[in-house]
């Protein structure tokens, strides 16, 4: 994810309460909260949702359900039930699998990849899905002219001449090619051997020529090629319904819909949950041991079976503190070792998670990569370790102070302060004086971006599952993502080397390496791995909900 801007949303915005899924972002920086519903409940208020086996699913307002400018958890639930892209992720496996494309090559130096697309596939109106299809997806997505341009662009970046068609400096991007309607052809600017993981993307879907012959229309009514479609319009702060597409290419959803019941907030989607009117939604803060044992746990943390309906596991997402690293107190990188020496994880996952989560230890997250070698020296918990580098520098006065003074900056509206408080009291309780700065997202962002702000949090959610998109997006010198304003030269040379590398593991080594890196400066202080906090009904059977906090309804079905 890379060749960033500043609209990117995968950036984590949201934050405690309801595991953050309200106002999670899944694709690069969030540059705003997420937009809320003045609608107060039930289906009852929308009029339509879908009879039969359908599931009602809490969201709240997308920003987007188009494709060409999904960017958020929200919307995403809806596109990727309403959309193949050329490839998918199996996490049981732990690999990328064909989805559109029923098989890829790639060129011995990892720069042209040819895709074969599934034959006789259709889009819900009947158009067939072919390679046309994808190069107007992917050109629309770079198009600088579109009513709304996409946000999400940064995605194709690694193919050639994508950049330059969102400059407006080409009409095309040079490097898709259509070779014949069942192949397309993708020439990257520089070797990328784990590009099919970024086609998993949702974003990165075909789309029929309706999407340009109408772009309004298909905005709230977009026709995709996947195992679900509309049933009338995206209804704003209301409903989305969906239901099962009986031509699709691939094996027919069990159930016959999904109706996306769009609510305020999370607190009001759970009391709609309890009254019975919401199949799965987000878990109020502080409720988690209390509904397990109304409810029980899911046992393998990701899927909603009868009696086992509580989620817990682990995702794709890694909570962190953002040190300015050109900060006239923060560039000793001393202090910075000490910081992260002086905060206790564990206590900040206990008082204000309930134990749910798990302590950070790199910026790795378990579900992308869970090598015991990943972990930072200075990443863990010692406050005598703290102390003794504290006082080589700066000696205590006698009432205990050392003449630092640091200021913690968050977004509000994420449920940040309690987090940033347990920060405060452990950097107090080793001597170093901080106060606490909030301020709304947009503004907040801007001041990452400008520098001026000391140590701010962020999460990160993965787009792709590899372990390059927790890297290159943050830690690249030119990386507009980069809030740490880190540069190492080292670590840039050697995220272009170990892009080319074919081999899995050899490359999996190559990336563990700049992890190990990147925890010898520390730009970042990792703080926590995200997890699920999420229930569902007692209705469903079999409905996972991946790493990257997304729901396979294909695959559910009802007890």
């Amino acid at each position: 994810m890379s060749g960033l801007n500043v609209s990117r949303r995968t950036f984590v915005e949201g934050g405690i309460a309801a595991s953050a899924v309200a106002a999670l972002a899944a694709c690069g920086k969030k540059d705003d909260s997420a937009a809320t519903s003045s609608n107060a409940g039930s289906e009852a208020s929308s009029g339509s949702a879908s009879k039969g086996n359908v599931i009602k699913y809490y969201i709240t307002n997308p920003v987007a359900i188009d494709p060409y400018n999904a960017q958020e958890t929200q919307g995403m639930q809806v596109t990727q039930a309403l959309y193949d892209s050329l490839t998918g992720f199996d996490w049981d496996a732990g690999k990328v699998v064909p989805k559109a494309a029923e098989s890829w090559d790639v060129s011995d130096d990892a720069k042209v990849f040819t895709f074969h697309l599934v034959k006789d596939a259709k889009f819900h109106n009947g158009d067939p899905v072919d390679a046309a299809s994808f190069k107007r997806g992917w050109e629309r997505i770079c198009d600088p002219t579109m009513s709304t341009p996409s946000v999400i662009a940064y995605h194709l970046n690694p193919i050639k001449g994508a950049e330059e068609m969102q400059e407006g400096k080409a009409k095309e991007i040079e490097g898709v090619k259509v070779v014949d309607d069942l192949t397309l052809e993708v020439t990257l600017k520089e070797p990328m051997a784990e590009f099919p993981y970024i086609c998993t993307h949702d974003a990165l879907a075909p789309v029929p020529q309706a999407a340009l012959d109408d772009p309004e229309g298909f905005a709230v009514a977009p026709i995709g090629n996947g195992p679900f479609k509309m049933d009338g319009k995206w209804v704003s702060d209301q409903y989305i319904n969906l239901v099962r597409f009986d031509d699709y290419y691939g094996t027919p959803a069990k159930i016959d819909g999904i109706y996306f019941s769009i609510q305020k907030d999370p607190a009001t989607a759970f009391r709609e949950f309890e009254a019975g009117n919401i199949d799965f939604t987000d878990i109020p803060a502080g409720r988690i041991q209390e509904l397990e044992g109304k409810y029980g746990t899911s046992e393998d943390g990701y899927t909603v079976n009868p009696g086992k309906q509580v989620l817990k596991g682990e995702e794709a997402g890694v909570y962190w503190l953002t040190v300015n690293v050109n900060d006239e107190v923060l560039k000793d990188l001393t202090l910075r070792q000490a910081i992260s020496l002086a905060i206790n994880r564990q206590n900040i996952v206990d008082t204000v998670f309930e134990g749910t989560r798990l302590p950070a230890t790199c910026v790795f997250p378990t579900p992308i990569d869970d090598d015991p070698s990943n972990a930072w020296e200075f990443c863990k918990y010692d406050k005598e370790a703290a102390i003794k580098l504290l006082d080589e520098k700066y000696p205590a006065d006698d009432k205990g102070k050392r003449g630092i003074k640091l200021t913690l900056s968050y977004n509000s509206g994420g449920d940040h302060e309690d987090i940033m408080s347990c920060v405060q009291g452990d950097l107090e309780a080793v001597g170093i004086e901080c106060e606490q700065s909030s301020m709304e997202w947009a503004a907040y962002l801007s001041a990452m971006g400008d520098g001026t702000v000391q140590i701010g949090r962020m999460g990160w959610n993965a787009d792709f599952p590899i372990m390059d998109n927790f890297i290159y997006p943050n830690f690249l010198t030119t990386s507009e993502n980069n809030y740490s304003k880190y540069s190492n030269k080292e670590l840039d040379e050697g995220l272009v080397e170990a892009r080319k590398i074919l081999d899995e593991e050899k490359r999996k080594a190559a990336y563990r390496e700049l992890n190990a890196m990147i925890g010898k400066d520390l730009p970042v202080i990792p703080l926590m791995y995200y997890a699920h906090n999420n229930v569902g009904s007692e209705r469903l059977k079999n409905l996972y909900y991946n790493p990257q906090t997304k729901a396979d309804f294909e695959k559910a079905e009802f007890a």
